[in-house]
């Protein structure tokens, strides 16, 4: 692709909370130019959603063909409906990740959707950064960069993504480049969602806690987030990152109570945690800008007010679609790595030096 050339670009996303695909399509040079186009959202059905939950913290080498086909069908069928696509974005389903041990995993094959779409897909994001001594996530911080870019604003803002897991990005937008020391500093925050949902699935048969209801009626064991917060992964410096089920013990933690009581625990675990992570930006941002399924949680919301010393709100209120943020990341990497410019830097994944990760590939 030319160096500057405008490319329309279709992202997708199935993230940790294992709800469906998410799918976006943005026009972009990967740089600062940046058009919304059409976005879509396919549910997983909930016996879709227990074989992916089955596949959980397995590697490529454990037996997960039946999970990693499913998502490369879904994939398909949610991409078939962009046409006018030139390239795709494909970021796969996460199993595991584990970057300072086995690496990182996330099941389908970009090869075979280029073949069924017809159109050049670009896939496996994160194994270049693990290679190369880096977290291999958050990615979307670049995208963010562009965000902020787009909303002029002169000052710090972070943006923070809360999925299964929480990550949040700091991003000083008078910097030229994403890239540029001092522009971006991006890390996981703690789990976010992933043991609420989890919580409710298995004492409920509910696939999240709706409005933040059960949250907003429970007393917060505070003994068991200041206990959660003591885990050696508060005291790491950023850039870090967690796997989906890397705090099993939080859940442990709230067997013993009531199902309000445990939600709003787990609910303030994550908002606890979000502000531990705020106190080791750089400087304090000017807000920050909430995306993914958390936002919806009114409850959390709440509770990150309290908790964060800084305005918080969805990120909506910079005129942004905060379900489609990780499918347009996906989609603005892609072209980034068909262009070779870099999608992680030292300050985003820990990586040695900026560089670009991904796979290409083309049909035929």
């Amino acid at each position: 692709m030319l160096k500057d050339q405008v490319v329309r670009v279709v992202g997708a996303m199935s993230g940790t909370s294992l709800d469906g695909v998410d799918a976006a399509e943005i026009v972009t040079d990967g740089r600062e130019h940046l058009e919304f186009g059409e976005t879509t959202f396919r549910p997983y059905t909930d016996a879709q959603t227990a074989v992916l939950r089955a596949a959980l913290g397995k590697w490529p080498e454990d037996d997960v063909s039946v999970a990693a086909e499913l998502v490369e069908t879904v994939h398909a069928q949610v991409l078939s409906g962009f046409s006018d696509a030139e390239l795709i974005g494909f970021h796969g389903q996460t199993f595991a990740h584990d970057p300072k041990g086995r690496g990182t995993h996330q099941a389908g094959d970009g090869a075979v959707l280029a073949e069924v779409l017809g159109k050049p897909v670009v896939w496996d994001f994160r194994s270049a950064d693990v290679q190369m001594g880096g977290e291999g996530a958050p990615l979307a911080p670049f995208y963010h960069f562009a965000l902020a870019k787009k909303m002029q604003v002169d000052a710090p803002v972070a943006i923070l993504n809360l999925g299964g897991v929480g990550n949040l990005t700091w991003i000083d937008p008078c910097m030229p480049l994403p890239e540029s020391e001092g522009a971006l500093l991006a890390f996981d925050t703690g789990p976010a969602n992933a043991p609420i949902n989890d919580l409710m699935q298995t004492r409920l048969r509910r696939a999240f806690d709706e409005d933040g209801a059960f949250g907003a009626k429970g007393v917060i064991d505070q003994g068991v987030v200041d206990q959660f917060l003591q885990q050696p992964f508060f005291f790491r410096m950023p850039p870090k990152s967690l796997d989906r089920d890397a705090f099993a013990g939080l859940s442990a933690a709230v067997e013993n109570l009531s199902d309000e009581d445990a939600v709003a625990t787990l609910t303030m675990a994550c908002a606890a945690s979000v502000a531990q992570g705020v106190q080791a930006c750089p400087h304090a941002p000017e807000r920050i800008l909430v995306t993914g399924g958390g936002r919806r949680n009114p409850t959390l919301m709440r509770m990150l007010a309290l908790v964060c010393d800084v305005p918080v709100g969805p990120i909506e209120h910079a005129g942004f679609d905060g379900d489609m943020l990780e499918a347009q990341a996906f989609a603005y990497l892609a072209v980034r790595v068909a262009k070779g410019l870099p999608t992680s830097a030292p300050a985003t994944t820990g990586v040695g030096a900026a560089i670009g990760g991904g796979i290409i590939s083309r049909p035929g």
